[in-house]
């Protein structure tokens, strides 16, 4: 189990209890194939089990776990297949995401995503991996924001529940595979290009997963 969930208040307790999870999932604060106990969790949440159960269930419910027993609650590990599913869904969705973006892109928009980029930049250089994946992961889900498409961002969000722990596992080994694309997609949009934007984001999710493969392929070679 890992540090870093945060207690909270009982106000809509069930679904602040859901979304902490959700984030710590989807910001790799646990590992494929790691092992979630209710109880653990409840007490770093500050919470009884009843809310993190119900979370739990719907965690399952939306892929970002795998539910075998209730002692065995785990973070799934996938296989290749089910990660080029993903992937294609990726290349699809977000491209849509910064293609339309492109078009809607206002100065203030394209301000958040500069300093997205450049705050990354900092994190990078200071070895801050932790803070260079969360702001990793918050420029790709801008892009669905820019765009005014609420029901294409919770969407994308539920697919990075099942893709968090694959990427937060591969970005500090991916280097700067894991911006250089941000650049273009950036540059797209100040151009006001969907063509161009779409595949810029397609040259990241391809780019920046290579080390993805390795790892999927690496955890295929190791499955009994």
């Amino acid at each position: 189990m890992t540090d870093g969930l945060p207690p909270i208040a009982y106000e809509t307790l069930n679904t602040r209890v859901y979304s902490t999870l959700c984030d710590a999932i989807i910001k790799g604060q646990f590992k494929p194939g790691d092992r979630l106990k209710i109880r653990d969790l409840a007490q770093r949440l500050g919470t009884s089990v009843t809310p993190v159960r119900d979370a739990i269930l719907r965690l399952t419910h939306d892929g970002a776990l795998v539910f075998l027993s209730p002692r065995d609650i785990r973070i799934p590990v996938l296989g290749m297949d089910q990660y080029l599913e993903i992937r294609n869904i990726r290349l699809r969705l977000e491209a849509l995401a910064a293609e339309t973006a492109a078009r809607k892109a206002t100065p203030e928009d394209l301000d958040r995503l500069r300093t997205l980029i450049t705050r990354n930049e900092q994190a990078i250089a200071d070895g801050n991996i932790p803070l260079g994946l969360e702001l990793n992961q918050a420029f790709h889900f801008e892009l669905s924001v820019i765009a005014r498409m609420p029901v294409l961002f919770n969407t994308l969000r539920r697919i990075w529940l099942q893709m968090g722990p694959l990427v937060a596992g591969a970005y500090g080994p991916g280097g700067r595979d894991m911006i250089d694309h941000h650049y273009p997609v950036l540059d797209a949009l100040e151009r006001r290009d969907p063509d161009a934007a779409a595949t810029a984001i397609m040259q990241d999710i391809l780019g920046g997963g290579q080390m993805i493969l390795a790892q999927v392929r690496a955890s295929d070679s190791t499955a009994p």
